[in-house]
């Protein structure tokens, strides 16, 4: 029988199907938001589909996280006036895997075409991806999450009001030997979910907090690296509430604790396979020129990209002093106090980690905003600032390293970026900056638990 993973082609993707006699197969792609959106589909329409492509309703593209429609808002692609039509979608057979917990099932990985695909998460991904093989350049890329896992049940949170939630475990316990063992079989069924879906997990421990845990996902492509980060956001939820758990990204579910980070360790690599395009043992801690190039890169544009990597309210949350998320575009070596975290190594290992992205982040909107920014680094031969040596937060920097405060604040950054226009096209600019103005506008209708509490009496 044919290993899911060894599909290439859509003489493959067929191949298996037929080989496991499936009527149906399972189908997704994912939104601006990182949700994955997808369906069964028989058989017979899914040959169909490897053929000539299939339809989606563009409604995914016109939506929230909360699938409330995009209504007085400058999103020109879909919506009322257009009638919410399909758009083109492709399977993309070399992304087939298994579903253990649905024997036999197999799921693909989507994304949009035509029109659809200037706006597609994965196909701006994909855009950087062909910009940094068009400068002779292969890009690879690993995910770290930080998550909670509570003993809830989606049913149980909403009666709670999302307040007094059980974590799987009470206390502050991070790098607990003591919790991974007592909780060894949870942790062996997740590492299993990873090989056995094909995001393995490279290492997995108990981070500082109730319940907490972070997974290092092993290095890829970048493109691979991607699919693997969504995919692994996805059914990690899908097997905690299998479980009777849920687990939760959000970048800062509680005042009481540090935010979630999904932190990106990323290197360029010489397509004629000549090796690093990062280490240089002849210069200060390996780094070569290319290496500073691309890293001023990703320093002078984060300001102007920050709502790629922050994209929802709560983001903002967790973006303050003291709590393990960067204030500033600073860089630094070895400083996990700094936004890039230069990891001096050997020509395999020499990299920059990424870490201002929170886990709510698309991972294929992040990914593609960093590398897009360090590549233009490298094609401008920019510089960067002088690198932060001890505690970031305690020191003065730059005001044009100062990051937006707001959704908004980032949004209209993004919007105003003309260096964003022309890496990620106007379309995509527009779209996406009026989807998270959107979301901060959706915030501002509500009254925060804060606002009852400061002003109801006293006021």
């Amino acid at each position: 029988m044919m290993n899911p993973r060894d599909v290439k082609t859509v003489a493959d993707a067929k191949r298996i199907v037929e080989e496991r006699g499936l009527k149906y197969v399972k189908v997704g792609l994912h939104d601006i938001d990182g949700i994955m959106r997808g369906k069964y589909m028989s058989r017979e329409k899914f040959f169909s589909s490897l053929d000539s492509g299939f339809a989606f309703c563009d409604v995914v593209l016109g939506w929230d996280s909360n699938d409330q429609l995009y209504e007085n808002t400058d999103v020109k692609y879909t919506g009322w006036h257009t009638g919410y039509p399909d758009a083109p979608v492709r399977v993309l057979p070399h992304s087939c895997r298994d579903i253990p917990f649905e024997p036999g099932m197999l799921l693909f990985l989507c994304e949009f075409d035509g029109e659809a695909a200037k706006l597609c998460p994965r196909n701006l991904l994909s855009r950087v991806l062909q910009k940094a093989d068009d400068m002779g350049f292969s890009a690879k890329a690993a995910f770290e999450y930080e998550f909670f896992l509570f003993n809830e049940t989606p049913d149980s949170i909403r009666e709670k009001g999302f307040r007094n939630l059980k974590p799987i475990t009470p206390g502050f316990f991070g790098y607990s030997v003591l919790r991974g063992s007592t909780h060894a079989e949870l942790y062996h069924s997740l590492l299993e979910l990873g090989e056995q879906m094909d995001f393995p997990i490279e290492g997995l421990h108990t981070e500082t907090g109730p319940g907490v845990l972070e997974a290092a996902i092993e290095v890829d492509n970048a493109a691979d690296a991607a699919d693997k980060a969504a995919l692994f956001k996805t059914f990690t939820k899908v097997w905690a509430q299998r479980n009777d758990m849920m687990a939760t990204f959000m970048a800062k579910w509680s005042n009481d604790y540090p935010g979630q980070s999904g932190h990106i360790h990323m290197s360029l690599y010489n397509k004629d396979g000549s090796g690093s395009v990062f280490y240089d043992p002849d210069q200060p801690y390996n780094m070569s020129k290319q290496q500073r190039h691309f890293i001023a890169g990703q320093q002078k544009l984060m300001p102007q990209f920050l709502v790629m990597m922050a994209q929802t309210v709560n983001s903002y949350s967790r973006l303050i002093p003291g709590f393990w998320a960067p204030t500033d575009a600073t860089w630094g070596v070895e400083n996990r106090t700094t936004a890039l975290r230069v990891i001096p190594g050997s020509a395999k290992s020499q990299r920059v980690e990424f870490r201002l992205g929170s886990a709510d982040a698309n991972p294929y909107i992040t990914l593609a905003a960093s590398l897009a920014a360090g590549l233009y680094g490298i094609e401008h031969e920019m510089e960067p600032e002088a690198q932060v040596k001890g505690n970031a937060y305690d020191q003065q920097h730059p005001q044009s390293l100062a990051l937006p405060q707001t959704l908004f604040d980032a949004s209209t950054a993004l919007r105003q970026s003309e260096v964003a226009r022309e890496l990620f096209g106007n379309e995509f600019v527009e779209h996406y900056a009026a989807t998270r103005e959107w979301e901060g506008r959706e915030f501002r209708k509500h009254i925060t638990d804060w606002e009852l509490e400061r002003y109801f009496e006293i006021i």
